[in-house]
Formats: C-alpha cells, structure tokens, sequence
C-alpha cells in the first residue's frame, strides 16, 4: 500500500489475510533475540501449551512450523503417510483441489469425491468406499474444513460418525485453515488425528507459521510412515522438545511474540464468544447479499461458512471487476473468484479480529460497488438488513459489562 497511497485505511475483507489488530503488531515490533537463551523455551513451552486449546485438545501435540498453510498440509502428510497409500479426499472448491494436487505430486494413492463448487463433501460416497474397504486399503481421509473459495464448512462431527460406524483405522486429517479460531474446532471429540492452521486467517498475524497438532494415533504413524520428509519431520521437533530447546532451526522472534499476543486476545475474549461473534459476521453478511437480490455461492444453508461468503454475481457482471473497483475507488479489498468460480463470485471475509461496525463499512463499500458495475442495487438495503439483524443480536463487550 506504500506505493498506491490511499486516505485513511484500507479495509482489508478478503478472506485471509486479514487485519492484524495493534496489540499483536506492538509485540511484534522488537529486535531479534538468541532462541537458544533460556527466554525464547520458556515462552514456547506456554504457547505449545497454549496452542492446544485453540483445536480442543489435551492429548494432541503441536508444532510451530515457520511456513504457511501448504506447508502445513506437506507436513501432516509427508509424517503420516508413505508413498502409494491410498487417501480418500473431497474436491469441493480451489483449495481442496490444491491439497489433492499436493498428495497426488506427494506420490500417493487418491481416491478423489469430487462435488459441485458451492456443495459440501458427500460423506453418502465416503460412507460406501469405508464400506467396501473391508482390507482397510484406505490410509487417510482428508478433508478441508472450510473451503474458502466457495464459503462452505463441512461437518467433521459426521466424518468422524462415519468412520466409526464402520470401525475404519483410517487417519482423519483435516485442513483447518480458515476454521480454526473462527468456527468451533473440536480435535479430541471429533477424533481428528491432524488438523492444520495458517497463522494469517482467524488468528490475525502474518503469514509465515503454519500450526500442526497431531494425535497420539498420528504421532505412532509418523513413527513408521516412509515420505520424504527433512524440513517438516515432527521427529526433530519432538527431539527438541525432550531436551526442553523445543527448537530444531531458528523461529521467528517475532512471530512468536505476536502469537503470544494473539492468543491472549483470543483468551480475553473467550473462545465460545469469538465462535459467536463470527457466526453474527457471517449471517449479517447472508442477510446483506440477500437483501442486494444476489446469491449465495453455498447452496445449502447446512453449508454456510461464517468466515467467508462467496457472492454470485449476474452473467452480465465479471466479478473480477468489482474487486478492482473496491481497491481503486473505495480502498476496499475483496477477495476474487477463483478457478471455476473466477468472474462468476466475489468473496467477503470476515473473520479474525473483526467486529460489527467494520463489517458494515464493508458492506456499504460493496453497495456502492455495485451500483458501479451497473447491478441495480438499492443503496443502504443490505446495510439496513445487517444492522437490523446486528442490533438485536450484538452483546455487550464482555470486558466492558
């Protein structure tokens, strides 16, 4: 932005990254320091500790991994996993089919479930492939938990219900990248055995850690699982951890500090209280497109993600285009359509530090956006549903009562 000065801020509603609110940019801002000190274990030690709260766990074990979201997933495959094993895996929207590219270059087995962009994971079809895989040929099942190119959330509670019912050893592995700290996420009821996040979506830092939490059931299997793995092996890290450095290369300082920060904000505010802030972002948002005459890219309201909500726009309209004119006329940065959905869908995050009246500046950018491109919207119909709906629903700040 440094070099296409603006006014003001720019409102940043794509769906990651996303804002960085300044308690976590001042812990942030400070000089490098020696990791091997006895400083840098000691705040490890209590945000490994921490970290684990955020998935729901007391049994899984956490690793701090300076990458992002894609080196996430290469790190729950390539230690869980070996070469030719058989996954099962949804293709949903742009970045389930990224994670299925990634295990297909990985070497292994997929067995592709692919849907329509805007439906979520037919389970029906993972139930019969459990069903018939009596030699238990099927290694892994992965899923996204939020597809963030159509704004759809699938439902773990029924993976894990499925696998069960058919007494299937699988792994569970799930893609929690714009879920987790946002949605509820629970890793130890629903028996995940890795769930994976990015630093840069609900947790509002920047983009540079990704954060793996595995299960006792996939630490055993990393233990014999034969990928290639150097930079992403947890065995160097829980090597470290037992000598109490935690470290097997060098973190980022920073991106330490600002996670403490984050998670503090996120313990001040109280988990379940975050879940219900985004689940009011995200139907006030529904309520807006609806009010616009538009639809939603998600086709079933069981699907609809509080995160992130894909737009569709009328034929006559490139979407693309409405994202260029949000960040050259308005400062308002919308995420695009992508893939199959590119032209056709403009998505509006709304997750991580994000509150009501942020939202609906959005919202009134976007109306006016519209009016722009010529749709025939009626200025201020959308914000007057979200407020309306935010009004009646919006507590009081817990800190403030």
């Amino acid at each position: 932005m440094d070099y296409f000065y603006g006014p003001g801020r720019n409102h940043l509603f794509v769906p990651g990254p996303v804002n960085i609110p300044e308690p976590v940019i001042r812990a942030m801002n400070r000089n490098n320091e020696d990791y091997r000190s006895p400083a840098v274990p000691a705040m490890t030690k209590t945000l490994l500790e921490d970290v684990k709260k955020i998935f729901k766990t007391t049994s899984g074990i956490p690793f701090l991994i300076p990458t992002t979201g894609t080196g996430a997933w290469e790190s729950a495959l390539t230690n869980t996993l070996s070469p030719g094993d058989r996954t099962v895996s949804f293709l949903i929207g742009q970045f389930s089919l990224l994670w299925i590219d990634q295990q297909q270059r990985l070497g292994f087995n997929v067995d592709v479930v692919e849907s329509d962009w805007g439906q979520g994971a037919n389970l029906d079809i993972l139930a019969s492939k459990l069903a018939e895989d009596t030699a238990h040929t099927i290694k892994a099942v992965c899923i996204v938990h939020n597809e963030t190119a159509t704004g759809v959330t699938n439902n773990l509670a029924k993976v894990r219900k499925i696998l069960d019912d058919y007494s299937h050893p699988a792994l569970f592995l799930v893609d929690g990248v714009s879920s987790i700290c946002a949605l509820d996420f629970r890793m130890d009821e629903w028996g995940v055995d890795v769930a994976l996040t990015g630093s840069q979506k609900a947790l509002s830092l920047p983009t540079g850690m990704g954060i793996v939490c595995a299960s006792p059931k996939a630490i055993e299997a990393s233990k014999t699982a034969k990928s290639v793995r150097v930079f992403f092996d947890w065995k160097d890290y829980l090597k470290f951890y037992n000598l109490g450095t935690f470290w097997p290369y060098t973190p980022s300082i920073q991106l330490l500090y600002g996670l403490r920060a984050a998670l503090d904000l996120l313990f001040a505010e109280g988990l379940e209280n975050v879940f219900e802030r985004h689940a009011r972002l995200g139907k006030a948002t529904r309520l807006a497109v609806e009010a616009w005459g538009l639809k939603n890219c998600t086709q079933k309201e069981e699907w609809f993600s509080d995160t992130v909500t894909a737009v569709v726009v009328p034929p006559y309209i490139d979407s693309a285009e409405i994202v260029r004119r949000g960040w050259k006329r308005y400062n308002l940065s919308l995420g695009l359509g992508l893939n199959k959905v590119a032209g056709k869908v403009f998505r509006i995050g709304h997750l991580g530090n994000l509150n009501e009246l942020q939202l609906l500046g959005c919202l009134a950018g976007v109306e006016m956006i519209l009016k722009d491109v010529g749709y025939p919207v009626k200025l201020g119909s959308g914000v007057a549903a979200a407020c309306a709906y935010l009004q009646n629903n919006t507590p009081l700040i817990a800190s403030r009562v």
